[in-house]
């Protein structure tokens, strides 16, 4: 994992100029301005101008800046990260690049990006997160994670990959049919799995039912368990349940804390492991403590 924040990053149109303002100020981790799908083939152009003015005019606060370019087979890639970086890099944190198949496309935006911040004199180094939709992409997961010392997240986008899939789903892209546990489980795993190996944050699917809060929380939940660090948001309801599913507990900072402090004072006196409260509790369980505790941390910093 990182030591970014992104319990919740939510999805903007570029186009929709009118949701900017509650947008960047539901108080999600990051926003992200998406010129993608989100934004009509007619409206793609115009759009960039509409992103720029939001970075650049509007008070974000602590929240992340970022923009989802078109994809790299498109006419609109190269020009939105040219147009973006030379009005509003100093303004943006991220860029996030959909539907990479292979390491290559990754590749191709940082050594871009690499040249225009020399080109514009930024004192910056904007960071990549990159969307694994495609069925190639998920078989190359774990080389496209480890593409760019940029890349800091990556993200499951299970509409796309739907479709790449061929799988019979709904629009929420629940199965039409009785299936077995989660139907997702192996692409989530797998990228969750490709994200530990690089130390990046991995970060989980949207959820298009937004007025069923209750179905969000419960998908947030599971993937949270498996080790995701956030979910994807597409309405500003869902941010605090993604802020607060994705953080410690309570109960599990305490219990962080009790094993910790157990831990150490069994250290001090030559053991390697001690019990508490009938468990027991050894350098496995500390380390997992002690990132509980830093997460907490980074939490409670942010605020």
């Amino acid at each position: 994992m990182t030591n970014l924040l992104r319990r919740s990053e939510l999805a903007l149109p570029a186009c929709n100029d009118h949701m900017f303002d509650k947008g960047v100020t539901c108080g999600a981790d990051l926003v992200f301005l998406d010129l993608e799908d989100a934004t009509p083939v007619g409206l793609k152009v115009e759009s960039r101008a509409k992103a720029i003015h939001a970075l650049t005019q509007l008070d974000w606060g602590r929240t992340a800046r970022a923009v989802r370019i078109n994809g790299l087979d498109t006419e609109w890639c190269h020009d939105d990260i040219i147009e973006i970086l030379t009005h509003a890099g100093d303004h943006l944190d991220t860029i996030v690049i959909p539907k990479a198949k292979t390491a290559r496309d990754v590749w191709w935006v940082d050594v871009l990006l690499t040249q225009l911040e020399a080109k514009l004199g930024l004192d910056k180094t904007i960071r990549l997160e990159v969307l694994i939709e495609e069925v190639e992409g998920l078989a190359n997961a774990e080389d496209i994670v480890r593409a760019s010392p940029r890349l800091d997240a990556v993200i499951f986008g299970v509409g796309d990959f739907s479709l790449s899939q061929g799988a019979r789903v709904d629009t929420n892209f629940d199965p039409l049919g009785e299936y077995p546990g989660d139907f997702w489980v192996y692409a989530r795993n797998k990228i969750m799995v490709a994200a530990r190996i690089a130390g990046i944050d991995a970060i989980d699917s949207p959820y298009p039912d937004y007025r069923n809060l209750e179905g969000y929380e419960r998908d947030a939940r599971r993937s949270s368990l498996m080790g995701y660090t956030g979910k994807w948001a597409i309405h500003p309801d869902q941010v605090p349940i993604a802020n607060e599913v994705y953080a410690p507990t309570t109960d599990e900072i305490a219990r962080a804390e009790r094993n910790v402090a157990a831990y150490r004072e069994a250290e001090a006196k030559g053991r390697g492991a001690v019990g508490v409260e009938g468990v027991l509790v050894d350098a496995a369980h500390v380390k997992m403590a002690e990132e509980t505790l830093a997460r907490a941390a980074l939490i409670s910093g942010g605020r």
